[in-house]
């Protein structure tokens, strides 16, 4: 594949402006579900981002002031009533490779969270390394609610990390909704702003990021994520591997030069 700017989503929008990428699930009249075919494209969307050089940060939002309703009642709950085994594994492998690329590719990705975020959808947002929503979002990890388990595409490792492992149970267990005041003083969301500034408020921090040393960035986090299974002892060894190759970069280098003639740094991302 060549540069992602000149990629052609099939089940959802795509759009690069500049150095930024904009994911928007866009089936309004559902409130976004996802189906097999969306959640297979996430999934390599992401994967190749990782290889991609001009995308330097992604948005993932929703059209017509939802973010996302999870997996689409009729197009992918009731299918996997009929699947074997063999068939159900390959699914929650699947949507669980969604959660891996979006973790491991280098870019940070910013969620702007309006309206529904629900199951799958609340997943997306979880998964994403920043998040902003509105006062009307209300998320909820809706599993229990289908009978099945909370540990849905990392939700157990991953959610008690944000908000903290008591908060990450009881929403967990009872699939309740999340409602937007809550979400921020959980530290689910970084901040919430008015339904009208979020894409603003979003994109605006996705170019600040995509302008900045986005080599550090992506060891930021790699790190953030590696060290999740670290003692300190091993985090403070890695960081100081990690800074090291960082100081290396002609970022670094180049902070020290506009520094030094008393302007702002210009960082191209190597």
């Amino acid at each position: 594949m060549g540069s992602m700017q000149d990629y052609q989503a099939r089940h959802f929008l795509w759009e690069v402006s500049g150095k930024v990428a904009t994911i928007t699930l866009n089936r309004p009249e559902r409130k976004n579900p996802l189906t097999f075919e969306s959640y297979a494209e996430l999934r390599d969307v992401f994967g190749d981002l990782a290889q991609d050089q001009d995308v330097r940060a992604v948005v993932i939002t929703g059209s017509g002031g939802n973010f996302c309703s999870g997996g689409d009642v009729f197009e992918i709950i009731e299918p996997l009533t009929r699947k074997d085994m063999a068939g159900l594994r390959a699914f929650t492998t699947m949507t669980g490779a969604v959660v891996k690329a979006m973790r491991h590719c280098p870019q940070p990705v910013i969620a702007a969270v309006d309206g529904i975020c629900a199951g799958a959808g609340a997943i997306l947002a979880m998964a994403s390394d920043i998040r902003i929503g509105t006062p009307r979002a209300r998320t909820a990890f809706l599993f229990v609610r289908v009978g099945l388990a909370g540990c849905d595409m990392g939700a157990c490792s991953i959610l008690p990390r944000i908000i903290g492992h008591g908060r990450a149970s009881e929403l967990l267990y009872s699939g309740r909704f999340m409602e937007a005041d809550e979400a921020e003083r959980w530290g689910f969301f970084n901040r919430l702003v008015g339904p009208e500034q979020m894409l603003d408020e979003a994109g605006s921090m996705a170019k600040t990021l995509a302008e900045g040393p986005t080599f550090a960035h992506a060891v930021t986090k790699r790190q953030l994520h590696d060290e999740w299974d670290m003692s300190i002892d091993d985090a403070i060894d890695a960081e100081a591997e990690a800074q090291a190759v960082c100081m290396k970069a002609r970022d670094f280098q180049r902070a020290f030069e506009a520094f030094a003639a008393k302007q702002r740094p210009k960082f191209e991302g190597n």
